[in-house]
């Protein structure tokens, strides 16, 4: 696992380097997935790994977006990345699945009905 501070571009896995942590002073200036956020998305991504299906994953906090990159190796390029874009909130929504190739596979205003993209037996709980 690797925790960058927006050095290397979002998917590149810089495989073998230990964390960098969460510098406090840059924290103004880059944007993060929220507890919330994060809790919910390392929940999907357990539940992959022990299906055998992701082995590593990547974080990216950079001025524009946020980025949790997931590897099916860690010497390869990320097969998803899951992005969070503040600037996109009020039209197609901030957050978004893309597929390896660039292609979005979803993009919306909620953060669980876009993970559901990665794992259709997810279900909606109405609270």
């Amino acid at each position: 696992m690797t925790f960058g501070t927006g050095e290397n571009e979002p998917g590149q896995h810089a495989g073998g380097r230990a964390p960098t942590g969460f510098p406090a002073s840059s924290s103004l200036n880059q944007v993060t997935f929220s507890h919330r956020e994060l809790s919910r998305i390392l929940n999907l991504y357990g539940r992959k790994v022990a299906a055998g299906e992701w082995r590593d994953y990547a974080i990216d906090f950079l001025k524009d977006r946020a980025v949790f990159s997931v590897f099916r190796r860690a010497s390869e390029v990320p097969i998803y990345r899951i992005e969070k874009n503040p600037k996109l909130a009020r039209k197609q929504g901030a957050y978004s699945v893309i597929s390896a190739t660039g292609l979005i596979v979803r993009r919306g205003h909620e953060l669980e009905r876009v993970l559901r993209a990665l794992d259709p037996s997810l279900q909606l709980v109405a609270g």
